[in-house]
């Protein structure tokens, strides 16, 4: 894969236009969210859907298939630089332990209930693990290594869809459902980082309710990116297996994909103290802007009618998956509070 990488880069030339494209489409989206409150990764998403017919331009076809390919794992890898060993410490091992037994639960929930909705195990992980994990960038970030087919692209930008659209419905409804449940800040923010899907929404919705729930909802939250690097490990592994004994691919996948090495290494690195604030901070930044270049590549890469194709099912398992995290938080708060 970095071959590959390299590869392109030294013919920067044909790969300008289309990451250009996709850098203009993200900041047009970041324009929009600043001044509406809109979703930039889903302004992105559809701003790339409408430019569709950009994807068969042959000066900017390379650049766009980069975009949605390498310039994503990029983003993602940095994702790590955001959390630390010490985050877990600071909440107390007893509430993380609940927070990763939801994270799997959730996927193993999506993977058993799949085909009754429909669907196979690429949706079936491509959901679980984006409801699970931390919405549009675990959706990235897991259609990354999964065996590519015809739909690949359709599977992921109906995910990025539907997990932004249910995390921005949480955000509202799920501060008010903390309130029912008479939950204190603590509480509150556990509710809250271990079941809304996106960080952003996280933030939105801890901060809403009080200063101390929106500190507690962001950390859980980062311990659910986290597991991001576990549960793409695991997969990649079984993926490679699979890949021998079947029709998914002529060629194994590599056994750790190098951008899930460079998010753990990340993660170790700053749980020593190794980067100074203002680097975390700009990674950061250039993490999100990365992910939402990738994210609008990934649009111009899908044709409209065929994400509309996925259907109800779809939708009805991606409820089904929100709903089960949300339920077994509130039952695991319950017994272990």
């Amino acid at each position: 894969m970095i071959k590959n990488i390299f590869i392109k880069l030294s013919d920067m030339k044909s790969l300008f236009p289309g990451i250009l494209l996709s850098a203009l489409i993200a900041l047009a989206a970041q324009f929009i969210s600043d001044h509406y409150g809109a979703p930039a990764m889903l302004m992105s998403l559809l701003f790339g859907i409408s430019l569709n017919f950009l994807s068969d331009d042959s000066k900017c076809k390379l650049g766009i298939k980069f975009s949605a390919r390498s310039i994503l794992r990029f983003g993602v890898a940095l994702l790590g630089m955001r959390i630390s060993f010490d985050m877990a410490a600071d909440l107390g091992w007893p509430i993380v332990f609940i927070v990763i037994g939801c994270v799997i639960a959730t996927i193993v929930f999506g993977l058993l209930i799949a085909h009754l909705f429909g669907h196979g195990p690429r949706f079936a992980f491509l959901s679980a693990g984006s409801v699970a994990i931390c919405g549009a960038s675990a959706a990235m970030a897991i259609s990354a290594i999964l065996p590519p087919d015809e739909r690949t692209e359709e599977r992921l930008v109906f995910t990025v869809v539907g997990v932004t659209i249910l995390s921005t419905f949480a955000m509202i409804v799920y501060p008010i459902i903390a309130e029912a449940l008479n939950y204190d800040a603590k509480n509150s923010g556990i509710f809250i980082g271990a079941t809304i899907h996106d960080v952003a929404q996280v933030v939105g919705a801890g901060f809403s309710i009080s200063e101390d729930t929106g500190d507690v909802a962001t950390v859980v939250k980062l311990i659910r990116v986290a597991m991001l690097a576990p549960v793409i490990l695991v997969a990649a592994i079984i993926i490679r297996r699979v890949s021998t004994k079947s029709h998914y691919s002529s060629t194994k996948p590599p056994i750790v994909p190098g951008f899930v090495v460079a998010f753990g290494m990340l993660i170790t690195l700053n749980s020593f103290e190794v980067f100074p604030t203002p680097l975390i901070l700009f990674a950061a930044e250039v993490s999100r802007w990365a992910l939402l270049t990738a994210i609008a590549a990934v649009g111009m890469n899908t044709a409209l009618k065929e994400v509309i194709k996925v259907g109800l099912p779809a939708i009805s398992l991606l409820v089904a998956e929100t709903a089960f995290i949300g339920c077994l938080t509130v039952v695991a708060l319950y017994w272990f509070s």
